[in-house]
């Protein structure tokens, strides 16, 4: 059976948390981690000749689970590890982890059952990685990345820095431009590379390949990232471990060596930046021609070091915090040199709280010195409101990154989002950076205006902000509302009951809807044909890159619907379900199982009879239950004749029921009583019936899906899947996402009518009416009148 990645995820992180106790999440990943390679490299590679990593005698996985239960697991698991180690040249790297550590965890008994648990999960079916034939797709790296999210989330503040965050990380590597890499020769670095996952998203970006260098302050996060590296099939990645600031490893000659691209998260604000140097006398000549970074603020020395650091025409791209965009004092002559020489290409603003160590917002600050001589402005970016909340931190969606990168690439303007900013305007500013200096991205206040209050109508302002729908549908505009004589303030033709009938049977919303219907058609029919073509061993992340990127294509042209939202729908649906499906499919073909066909469309495909049946004694049941409830209501006022026939759950039983029928059947003073408890009875038998009856043609039509499962052949399989479940389920939410954009508009027009239907004198008129009847009412009691 295939490793599915939601199970593989979720499985790995539940089990593996429990067993955590109270240690730190931002160690106890180091055990986890080591563990899941030690695993994955025993299952790829245990036992095959020339191999990228060689299994050691004692030094397998196998081994380590031969442990369970021993009294010196925690020594001998280091020992195995140790072996793996040295055949490999990862000492350092998989061995940083100490098994035997008792104040982590645990001594004697305690220990042994920990790690024993610990073994245990590893060594479950589900992670037999030797039988995943998904290769083109790494899911065990990926796994890697969700336990490092993961751990990073629990780690609390600071202690979650080594993970920069998968989405923002995609942005920086294609805005970079390091597709266009042409050469395995080229080379990528990253100053401060945590586990190492800013790398590797950027070299999944190049087709060719790139060498990839890294440094890392931190022993056990250095070793990460090299860890990371081998299960992301990149082994010969040169990962150093030392301070970058103060002693940089990677130099040619006494020189600093520079590469073709740079991408960082380094620390933010780091205040003891200067340890180990002394920036007047930069060994490296970091600072000559922009200045001296604050003491007790690295962010533009990490920055200086990454300009040093690229060749000539190299790329960048770093993440810091929002304030190098426009702290004053030495900061402030640092950037302005830096505009000056031409070096910052573009600025892309993110949303707070993505990040594991802060808070704060932070941005992209993206590098090239191939055009910085001719370099007339810096295009900005707002997206600082594009992402989802996900647990305490937020998350960057598909669409928020594809819109990013669309903007950057197209380099055009966008209302409130992105623009290109020229240097002059720029300097106009004193060289402030800040993105809301030059991008509005406010929202519209909804105001309330005091005219239409005071004298009616709707003010065309409100209307005409509207113009989005009207664009599409202008003949709409006119059918719902029409100018008065009063200027800027029109009429609604149409009571408001009837606004959302108006606008769903008008020909420009029924034209609309068709030409939504025929682009959706046409994509459906084009990659339904490329789905059912999926064979043993492609790419799954190549399948839903191609059809993602055509559904966005075909909406492109649409007004009205973003195609973004269509875009994320179809992510959305390939994350909760599509992917494993496709990674099931991969590793074994087209097979009838249920795991890929739910029961319930085979059942609409090859028996809707016996669904219509069942619906329809299922809505019987509904009534009578509903009959039997207002039965209840009806006679349960002071004397209630149910109250002695329910148990303590308050349910009425058949038995009391048919008992009390019995006391009474013979008894004239208790004839209406007795109608009531036949009727009530007979709807009980009736429902007993029913769903003996429905039970009974549900386990008929069990039976008939079981045995249709083993009777459909490779088209049908691929009918069901592509067609039934996946292609279904992305029409469905077009389609609802068509609908929601008219609800929408009808809801505001219905607000705009209910905010301003009653004016100043029409409320007075109310009010005066009011008062004369209440006069009336005090006449008629002999009271006096206000």
């Amino acid at each position: 059976m295939a490793v599915k990645k939601s199970e593989l995820y979720s499985f790995l992180w539940e089990s593996c948390n429990k067993l955590r106790g109270g240690m730190d999440a931002s160690q106890y990943k180091d055990y986890v981690l080591s563990l899941l390679f030690v695993k994955y490299v025993s299952d790829k590679y245990d036992g095959k000749k020339n191999s990228l990593i060689e299994i050691p005698e004692n030094g397998g996985f196998k081994d380590i689970v031969a442990l369970k239960g021993n009294k010196e697991i925690g020594d001998k698991i280091n020992k195995i590890i140790a072996n793996l180690a040295e055949a490999n040249d990862l000492k350092g790297v998989i061995d940083v982890a100490d098994f035997n550590n008792e104040d982590k965890l645990g001594r004697g008994k305690d220990m042994q059952d920990r790690l024993s648990g610990l073994v245990a999960i590893f060594e479950d079916d589900r992670l037999d990685f030797s039988k995943n034939r998904a290769d083109g797709d790494d899911i065990l790296g990926d796994a890697y990345e969700f336990l490092m999210r993961k751990f990073a989330t629990e780690s609390g503040k600071s202690k979650g820095q080594f993970y920069t965050p998968s989405e923002v990380s995609r942005v920086m590597a294609k805005v970079m431009g390091i597709n266009k890499a042409t050469s395995q020769d080229q080379t990528i670095y990253d100053p401060t590379c945590g586990s190492g996952s800013l790398l590797l998203k950027a070299a999944d970006e190049t087709t060719t390949g790139v060498t990839i260098y890294g440094q890392e302050n931190d022993n056990a996060t250095a070793a990460l990232a090299r860890m990371n590296m081998i299960l992301h099939g990149h082994p010969t990645a040169d990962i150093k471990k030392d301070n970058t600031i103060a002693n940089p490893l990677f130099k040619d000659g006494e020189q600093l060596k520079t590469f073709d691209f740079v991408v960082a998260n380094p620390p933010f604000s780091q205040k003891n930046w200067t340890s180990g140097i002394d920036p007047q006398y930069d060994e490296f000549d970091r600072f000559t021609g922009y200045g001296i970074p604050p003491a007790t603020n690295g962010d533009y020395a990490f920055l200086l070091h990454i300009i040093r650091s690229l060749k000539s025409n190299g790329k960048g791209a770093v993440i810091l915090p929002h304030g190098v965009l426009y702290r004053g004092n030495a900061e402030a002559d640092i950037r302005k040199n830096l505009i000056q020489k031409g070096f910052i290409k573009a600025i892309i603003g993110l949303p707070s709280n993505l990040f594991y160590g802060t808070g704060i917002p932070a941005c992209i600050i993206v590098l090239d010195k191939e055009n910085a001589v001719s370099r007339k402005g810096i295009f900005m970016i707002d997206a600082s409101k594009g992402f989802i909340k996900d647990g305490n931190k937020n998350r960057l969606r598909d669409r928020d990154v594809h819109k990013i990168v669309d903007a950057y690439s197209k380099h055009i303007d966008v209302p409130k989002y992105a623009r290109m900013v020229s240097i002059e305007e720029i300097e106009e500013n004193d060289c402030n950076l800040y993105i809301s200096r030059y991008i509005d991205n406010q929202d519209s206040e909804d105001i309330q205006n005091i005219e239409a209050h005071l004298l009616g109508g709707i003010p065309n302002e409100d209307i005409n902000a509207l113009q989005n729908y009207w664009d599409v549908y202008p003949s709409i505009k006119s059918t719902l509302f029409s100018e008065i004589g009063r200027e800027g303030f029109s009429d609604l033709l149409v009571e408001n009951k009837d606004i959302k009938e108006t606008i769903f049977n008008h020909a420009e919303f029924i034209n609309y809807s068709e030409k939504v219907n025929k682009i959706l058609s046409e994509w459906v029919e084009e990659n339904s044909m490329f789905l059912k073509n999926i064979e043993i061993g492609v790419n799954p992340k190549e399948i839903i890159e191609s059809i993602s990127e055509d559904i966005l294509q075909k909406f492109s042209s649409l007004r009205l619907l973003d195609h973004y939202d269509i875009y994320q729908y179809l992510l959305t649906y390939w994350y909760e379900t599509m992917q494993d499906d496709v990674y099931i499919i991969a590793a074994e073909g087209w097979k009838p199982t249920s795991e890929l066909i739910p029961t319930e469309l085979v059942a609409k495909r090859y028996y809707p009879e016996d669904l219509i049946t069942i619906e329809k004694l299922e809505a019987e049941v509904i009534f009578i239950t509903d009959s039997k409830e207002q039965l209840e209501e009806e006679n349960s006022t002071e004397d209630d004749l149910f109250e002695e026939l329910r148990n303590d759950k308050g349910k009425v039983l058949k038995g009391n029921l048919q008992k009390r029928i019995k006391e009474i059947k013979n008894d004239p003073n208790f004839k209406e009583e007795l109608k009531i408890l036949d009727a009530y009875l007979s709807l009980f038998d009736r429902d007993t019936e029913l769903n003996k009856n429905i039970k009974e043609i549900r386990e008929e039509l069990n039976r008939k899906i079981l045995d249709k499962y083993k009777i459909l052949n490779e088209e049908e399989v691929k009918t069901l899947i592509v067609d039934d479940k996946w292609m279904s389920n992305v029409v469905n939410d077009v389609e609802n996402e068509l609908e929601n954009i008219s609800q929408r508009l009808t809801y505001r027009i219905i607000e705009l009518s209910e905010r301003y239907e009653k004016p100043l004198p029409k409320l007075e008129e109310e009010v005066e009416e009011l008062r004369l009847k209440v006069d009336e009412h005090l006449k008629i009691m002999g009271m006096a009148a206000w």
